[in-house]
Protein backbone atom coordinates (compact mmCIF):
# COMPACT_ATOMS: atom_id res chain seq x y z
CA UNK A 1 0.00 0.00 0.00
CA UNK A 2 1.13 3.47 -0.92
CA UNK A 3 1.73 5.78 2.01
CA UNK A 4 0.79 9.77 1.30
CA UNK A 5 1.94 12.57 3.76
CA UNK A 6 -0.72 14.86 4.68
CA UNK A 7 0.58 18.31 5.64
CA UNK A 8 -1.77 20.71 7.27
CA UNK A 9 -1.32 24.51 7.05
CA UNK A 10 -3.67 27.11 8.92
CA UNK A 11 -6.59 27.75 7.17
CA UNK A 12 -8.52 27.07 9.98
CA UNK A 13 -11.81 27.44 8.06
CA UNK A 14 -11.20 24.49 5.69
CA UNK A 15 -9.58 22.32 8.58
CA UNK A 16 -12.74 20.17 8.94
CA UNK A 17 -12.80 19.71 5.32
CA UNK A 18 -9.21 18.30 5.51
CA UNK A 19 -10.02 15.93 8.15
CA UNK A 20 -12.79 14.89 6.05
CA UNK A 21 -10.48 14.35 2.87
CA UNK A 22 -7.34 12.48 5.27
CA UNK A 23 -10.39 9.93 7.04
CA UNK A 24 -11.45 9.16 3.26
CA UNK A 25 -8.16 8.32 1.89
CA UNK A 26 -7.38 6.00 4.72
CA UNK A 27 -8.43 3.03 3.02
CA UNK A 28 -6.53 3.11 -0.13
CA UNK A 29 -3.03 4.81 1.93
CA UNK A 30 -1.39 4.36 4.93
CA UNK A 31 -1.14 8.69 6.02
CA UNK A 32 1.51 10.33 7.43
CA UNK A 33 0.25 13.08 8.75
CA UNK A 34 1.97 16.65 9.53
CA UNK A 35 0.94 20.18 11.06
CA UNK A 36 2.28 23.33 10.23
CA UNK A 37 3.41 24.81 13.86
CA UNK A 38 0.10 27.43 13.35
CA UNK A 39 -2.12 24.35 13.28
CA UNK A 40 0.12 22.26 15.75
CA UNK A 41 -0.44 25.06 18.57
CA UNK A 42 -3.26 27.37 17.85
CA UNK A 43 -6.43 27.08 19.00
CA UNK A 44 -9.16 29.20 17.14
CA UNK A 45 -12.89 30.11 16.51
CA UNK A 46 -12.90 27.02 14.13
CA UNK A 47 -11.69 24.78 16.99
CA UNK A 48 -9.02 24.04 19.50
CA UNK A 49 -5.62 22.58 18.31
CA UNK A 50 -5.50 19.22 20.71
CA UNK A 51 -8.75 18.58 18.91
CA UNK A 52 -7.31 18.45 15.56
CA UNK A 53 -4.34 16.77 16.07
CA UNK A 54 -6.26 13.91 18.06
CA UNK A 55 -8.74 13.52 14.96
CA UNK A 56 -5.68 13.66 12.52
CA UNK A 57 -3.49 10.86 14.63
CA UNK A 58 -6.52 8.90 15.37
CA UNK A 59 -7.51 9.07 11.52
CA UNK A 60 -3.83 8.60 10.30
CA UNK A 61 -2.69 5.91 13.27
CA UNK A 62 -0.02 7.50 13.68
CA UNK A 63 1.63 10.62 15.35
CA UNK A 64 1.79 13.82 13.89
CA UNK A 65 5.06 15.49 12.67
CA UNK A 66 5.17 18.95 13.44
CA UNK A 67 8.92 20.32 13.50
CA UNK A 68 11.23 20.92 11.06
CA UNK A 69 13.52 18.21 11.62
CA UNK A 70 10.65 15.04 12.30
CA UNK A 71 9.47 16.40 8.42
CA UNK A 72 13.32 16.68 7.00
CA UNK A 73 13.73 12.75 6.37
CA UNK A 74 10.77 12.20 4.42
CA UNK A 75 11.89 12.36 1.06
CA UNK A 76 15.53 10.77 1.48
CA UNK A 77 13.93 8.23 3.45
CA UNK A 78 11.07 8.01 1.22
CA UNK A 79 8.88 7.92 4.23
CA UNK A 80 5.94 8.88 1.95
CA UNK A 81 5.23 8.16 -1.81
CA UNK A 82 3.69 11.60 -2.37
CA UNK A 83 2.42 14.64 -0.28
CA UNK A 84 -0.49 16.32 -0.09
CA UNK A 85 -0.66 19.88 1.38
CA UNK A 86 -4.70 20.52 2.42
CA UNK A 87 -5.29 22.70 2.98
CA UNK A 88 -2.23 24.92 1.79
CA UNK A 89 -2.95 28.82 2.64
CA UNK A 90 -1.57 31.39 0.58
CA UNK A 91 1.26 31.84 2.52
CA UNK A 92 2.53 28.52 2.47
CA UNK A 93 2.30 28.56 -1.26
CA UNK A 94 4.18 31.66 -1.72
CA UNK A 95 6.98 30.08 0.60
CA UNK A 96 6.71 26.91 -1.80
CA UNK A 97 7.17 29.24 -4.98
CA UNK A 98 9.89 31.22 -3.47
CA UNK A 99 11.85 27.73 -2.48
CA UNK A 100 11.41 28.95 1.16
CA UNK A 101 11.67 26.29 4.41
CA UNK A 102 10.89 26.91 7.12
CA UNK A 103 7.95 25.58 8.65
CA UNK A 104 7.63 21.31 8.60
CA UNK A 105 5.00 21.78 5.76
CA UNK A 106 7.62 23.38 3.66
CA UNK A 107 9.96 21.38 4.67
CA UNK A 108 7.59 18.08 4.23
CA UNK A 109 7.26 19.42 0.59
CA UNK A 110 10.51 19.87 -0.04
CA UNK A 111 11.89 16.86 0.82
CA UNK A 112 9.11 15.40 -1.35
CA UNK A 113 10.20 17.31 -4.27
CA UNK A 114 13.93 17.04 -3.86
CA UNK A 115 13.58 13.02 -4.81
CA UNK A 116 10.98 13.55 -7.49
CA UNK A 117 7.84 12.66 -5.86
CA UNK A 118 4.79 14.50 -5.93
CA UNK A 119 3.19 17.13 -4.23
CA UNK A 120 -0.54 17.73 -4.69
CA UNK A 121 -1.28 21.28 -3.43
CA UNK A 122 -5.18 21.67 -1.74
CA UNK A 123 -5.46 25.76 -1.78
CA UNK A 124 -7.71 27.45 0.29
CA UNK A 125 -6.70 31.27 0.11
CA UNK A 126 -8.07 34.45 0.23
CA UNK A 127 -5.57 36.21 -1.74
CA UNK A 128 -4.56 33.67 -4.82
CA UNK A 129 -5.98 35.93 -7.53
CA UNK A 130 -4.16 38.75 -6.02
CA UNK A 131 -0.84 38.68 -4.00
CA UNK A 132 -0.36 34.94 -4.34
CA UNK A 133 -1.50 34.60 -7.91
CA UNK A 134 1.84 34.93 -9.54
CA UNK A 135 3.05 31.82 -7.02
CA UNK A 136 0.14 30.02 -8.52
CA UNK A 137 1.14 29.76 -11.34
CA UNK A 138 4.89 29.87 -10.75
CA UNK A 139 4.09 26.28 -8.69
CA UNK A 140 1.61 25.22 -11.73
CA UNK A 141 4.35 25.54 -13.92
CA UNK A 142 6.60 23.47 -11.78
CA UNK A 143 7.54 19.60 -12.22
CA UNK A 144 5.75 17.25 -10.01
CA UNK A 145 3.19 19.79 -8.12
CA UNK A 146 -0.34 19.33 -9.23
CA UNK A 147 -3.23 20.98 -8.13
CA UNK A 148 -6.88 20.06 -7.02
CA UNK A 149 -8.94 21.94 -9.59
CA UNK A 150 -10.45 25.42 -7.38
CA UNK A 151 -12.72 28.14 -7.94
CA UNK A 152 -13.75 31.47 -6.24
CA UNK A 153 -15.75 30.20 -3.36
CA UNK A 154 -17.48 33.81 -2.76
CA UNK A 155 -16.99 35.64 -5.84
CA UNK A 156 -18.40 39.08 -4.23
CA UNK A 157 -17.30 39.23 -0.69
CA UNK A 158 -14.14 37.80 -1.05
CA UNK A 159 -13.12 38.49 -5.08
CA UNK A 160 -9.62 37.12 -4.95
CA UNK A 161 -10.09 34.32 -3.24
CA UNK A 162 -9.68 30.71 -4.65
CA UNK A 163 -10.81 27.34 -2.62
CA UNK A 164 -9.95 24.08 -3.78
CA UNK A 165 -12.94 21.35 -4.67
CA UNK A 166 -11.39 19.37 -1.63
CA UNK A 167 -13.72 15.99 -2.79
CA UNK A 168 -11.63 16.15 -5.40
CA UNK A 169 -8.79 15.29 -3.69
CA UNK A 170 -8.59 11.47 -3.95
CA UNK A 171 -8.79 11.71 -7.67
CA UNK A 172 -6.04 14.33 -7.88
CA UNK A 173 -3.81 12.11 -6.07
CA UNK A 174 -4.35 9.30 -8.40
CA UNK A 175 -3.70 11.68 -11.41
CA UNK A 176 -0.36 12.79 -10.20
CA UNK A 177 1.15 9.66 -8.97
CA UNK A 178 0.48 8.89 -12.72
CA UNK A 179 1.85 12.03 -13.66
CA UNK A 180 -0.82 14.17 -15.07
CA UNK A 181 -2.57 17.01 -13.82
CA UNK A 182 -6.71 16.60 -13.03
CA UNK A 183 -8.17 18.91 -15.69
CA UNK A 184 -10.01 21.71 -15.96
CA UNK A 185 -7.93 23.24 -12.34
CA UNK A 186 -9.93 26.06 -12.58
CA UNK A 187 -13.88 25.04 -12.27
Amino acid sequence: MQTLGFAMCGSFCTLDKALEQLAGLRDRYELLPVMSQNVYGTDTRFGKASDFIERAEELAGRRVLHTIVEAEPIGPKHLADAMIVCPCTGNTLSKLALGITDTPVTMAVKSTLRVGLPVIICLASNDAIAASGQNAARLMNTKNVYFVPLSQDDPVKKPFSLVADFSLLGETVEAAIEGRQLQPIYR
